[in-house]
């Protein structure tokens, strides 16, 4: 037994000790292939593999405008977005394979939340607060999406957002950075899995690059400003994460940073990103970012602004073509080097080499494998699942909730009966047609042994000009056509005949999103006029909610018994929905956005500072509103349960903690309701006093449980003094001696502190 013991020891440490070798003949190999075939190329051929052009949709399906199809048979186009299916992007690979130097073409496409098996918004998602999970879901995603001909994904998008308004919200995981930081790290990881060569993973790409969160006013497309410190402790951290975990791509952001448009910004692209933060991978503009820097005022034409992305550190033009006419003109006049072009030309063909194009370049191109994998019963199953766990419960009075699968049940509201609304915006390959709207998922649930009854209440809103902007015409049509009064005298009627009202009130899905900022977050009026009237009628209401953000619901949160917060969870939306109303599964989600209950709190989120003049209710002269508490309606990290848990003391390994020796924090965590359930416990760090001001509390760890009724488990935390750490006076990242708390509890408002040094 020992021999076998010692020579399977002797196995491994063999095959570790060689990995750095094969490593090295792999990375020697790429690189005598690419340098080979650089020598080989032209210019124009150079030029063209930094050149991105989209294929278009139409109703029969994807098509190249003729002039880019000039250009790939040409070889002055190395990538193409927008175009998928195994059979459409061989046609286009066949076109380069026809090239002199049969350089395969790379296709992306927007696979942001799934790609045909459509998942929770990000936002949504990120509130199951399972790493685990939304690792699986970019799993799933980049199986699917490489089943149907694609190689790279733009996504994850780990902006940073403190401001509901702005739409992109829904895009990324909320107002914190630490909790960005752990999401990154999963995405990029389920997107390129451990081996970009097999034909199931794909690039990963981390947008947008940098500080697109803070835009001001919530206005996509608008300006940023702030400091270096702010951008290095709380916006720049996530996108680290995904370089560190080895993503592949980064995608400019629209905005300025600094002053200087990121698009053109060579202390952000090179300094930072390539020698400070060492990425390897190639850089690809937002559409047309390169064309837009002259909008800014920096650039004034075409010409400067392909010297100034260039220069700054860009390897590719999405869609602008403004490197593909502006470069070779710009060499000529010594305003850029060949260098600078040979570098972004390797990095883009390193990058096609590591997929294994350049040995099957139409690996991708399967469509046995497209039939079987994608959206397969198992991936459909894992959407619902995830879906189900997105799900928070923002208020539950008199435990209305879970419904009791009898009686009869009126479904309401504009939302109710939508497909294409449950999977949301940015779900470019989804098809409506296969999500489950709500409706179906409560009567898949009830069969026939409930009566249930539907209505549509009241249109999305009734403000034409929010649709005709939303682009949403056949809403538009249908306001113009119906009666309002007459929807609304329907809904109140079936109301009355009924023992319980679900309402499906909120967004359309081209309400958030990319260019879908808002100035006012509540439910549109129309809306509220159809909640209002049904409460009147003195029925129990559950308000379902649909949306990609979070909402002001004053009154709602006053008047309505139970709400149930679903975001845009996907394809399988109204099963999981449903799932949770009546019971088959217990809420667990916590929202990682925090909820303004007017659009006058905006900026509102936890980790702020505080300030000279804390506030005081008995001090006029403190920070504070007349008309309206600071706090939020719902903090960071809230949400409810079927059922209740109960917190222990906090305890403490020791009182101080050195940069030897961590400490722990134990918690002991009861489930004293009456349903089994999950737990978020979270811990939060307070730093008392520093260099630099501090937040009032920073999350810092958490652990999903899972507890039957009557069950209780002990939590522990480990606590270093790298979870201490900040940018002080001098901008280095370190720790300080000093006084902290250190909160646990079951949201960043309601959590128990106990105090602890660092010597």
């Amino acid at each position: 037994m020992k021999r076998i013991l010692t020579s399977g020891i002797m196995a491994l440490l063999a095959i570790v000790l060689a990995a750095p070798a094969q490593a090295q003949q792999t990375s020697a190999a790429k690189k005598q292939f690419i340098t080979q075939l650089m020598q080989r190329m032209t210019l124009d051929e150079k030029i063209g593999q930094l050149n991105l052009l989209t294929s278009d949709m139409d109703v029969t399906g994807p098509f190249v405008r003729p002039g880019y199809k000039k250009d790939i048979e040409a070889g002055l186009c190395g990538s193409i977005f927008n175009a998928y299916t195994p059979q459409y992007t061989r046609k286009l690979q066949e076109m380069a394979m026809g090239t002199r130097l049969k350089i395969p073409l790379l296709f992306g496409y927007d696979v942001i939340h799934g790609h045909k098996t459509i998942f929770p918004i990000p936002l949504g998602e990120a509130c199951t607060w399972d790493l685990g999970l939304m690792e699986k879901s970019a799993r799933i995603a980049a199986q699917e999406a490489s089943a149907d001909g694609l190689h790279w994904t733009f996504s994850p998008m780990v902006d940073i957002a403190r401001d509901p308004r702005w739409g992109r919200v829904a895009e990324g995981v909320g107002e914190d950075t630490w909790y960005g930081v752990q999401v990154a790290k999963a995405k990029v990881k389920g997107y390129q899995g451990t081996d970009l060569a097999a034909n199931n993973t794909i690039l990963a790409c981390v947008k947008h690059f940098a500080l697109y969160g803070a835009v001001e006013a919530g206005r996509d497309y608008n300006v940023v400003d702030m400091s270096r410190r702010r951008m290095m402790q709380d916006y720049l951290p996530p996108y680290r994460s995904a370089v560190d975990a080895g993503v592949a791509t980064v995608m400019t952001s629209f905005n300025e940073v600094d002053g200087i448009p990121a698009t053109g910004n060579k202390w952000l692209m090179t300094e930072l990103l390539r020698k400070q933060w060492g990425f390897k991978g190639f850089v690809v503009t937002d559409y047309t970012a390169i064309n837009e820097m002259i909008n800014h005022g920096v650039p004034k034409d075409e010409y400067e602004a392909a010297a100034l992305a260039l220069n700054a550190g860009v390897d590719m033009d999405m869609q602008g073509s403004v490197f593909a006419t502006q470069l070779k003109k710009l060499l000529q006049d010594k305003k850029i080097t060949l260098q600078l072009i040979n570098d972004a030309v390797y990095r883009i063909l390193a990058a096609k080499y590591d997929l294994g194009l350049f040995k099957d370049p139409f690996k991708y191109c399967d469509t046995v494998r497209a039939a079987k994998e994608i959206m397969s019963p198992e991936n459909l199953q894992a959407a619902r699942e995830i879906a189900q766990r997105s799900i928070v419960l923002l208020k539950n009075e008199t435990q209305l909730l879970p419904l009791k699968k009898q009686g009869s049940i009126a479904v309401i509201g504009a939302l109710a009966n939508s497909q294409r609304d449950v999977i949301g915006n940015w779900s470019a390959a989804g098809d409506a047609g296969k999500a489950v709207s709500l409706l179906q998922g409560i009567q898949n649930k009830l069969g026939t042994a409930v009566k249930v009854n539907y209505a549509q209440g009241a249109h999305i809103t009734s403000d034409t000009g929010l649709l005709k902007k939303a682009m949403q015409k056949q809403r538009l049509e249908a306001a113009d056509t119906a009666n309002s009064a007459q929807l609304l005298s329907e809904a109140v009627a079936l109301a009355k005949q009924s023992d319980i009202v679900i309402m499906a009130l909120g967004e359309s899905q081209g309400m958030t999103g990319e260019a879908a900022s808002r100035s006012n977050i509540s439910i549109p009026e129309s809306q509220q006029e159809l909640l209002k009237a049904v409460y009147a009628t003195g029925k129990p209401v559950v308000l379902v909610l649909m949306n990609g953000r979070p909402l002001t619901l004053e009154w709602e949160d006053a008047h309505i018994p139970s709400i149930v917060e679903t975001w845009f969870l996907g394809t399988e939306a109204g099963n999981a929905i449903a799932d949770v109303l009546f019971g088959d599964y217990n809420p667990a989600g916590k929202i990682t956005m925090s909820f303004p209950r007017n659009v006058g709190q905006i900026p509102i989120y936890y980790n702020h500072r505080t300030t000279g003049r804390p506030i005081d209710p008995n001090n006029k002269y403190s920070s504070k509103y007349l008309d309206v508490a600071n706090e939020p309606l719902y903090p960071f990290g809230y949400g409810l349960s079927y059922t209740k848990f109960t917190y222990g003391s906090l305890q403490l390994s020791k009182p101080q903690i050195t940069a030897a020796a961590p400490l722990q924090v134990s918690v002991n965590v009861s489930n004293t309701g009456n349903y089994d359930g999950e737990e978020v416990v979270q811990l939060y760090i307070r730093d008392k006093v520093g260099s630099v001001t501090r937040p009032v509390k920073e999350l810092k760890g958490f652990k999903k449980i899972f507890l039957k009724k009557g069950e209780s488990q002990t939590v522990t935390f480990t606590i270093s003094v790298e979870d201490l750490k900040f940018y002080d006076k001098d901008m280095r990242w370190n720790y300080e001696p000093g006084a902290f708390t250190v909160f646990v509890g079951t949201n960043s408002r309601d959590a128990q502190g106990v105090d602890f040094t660092l010597n």
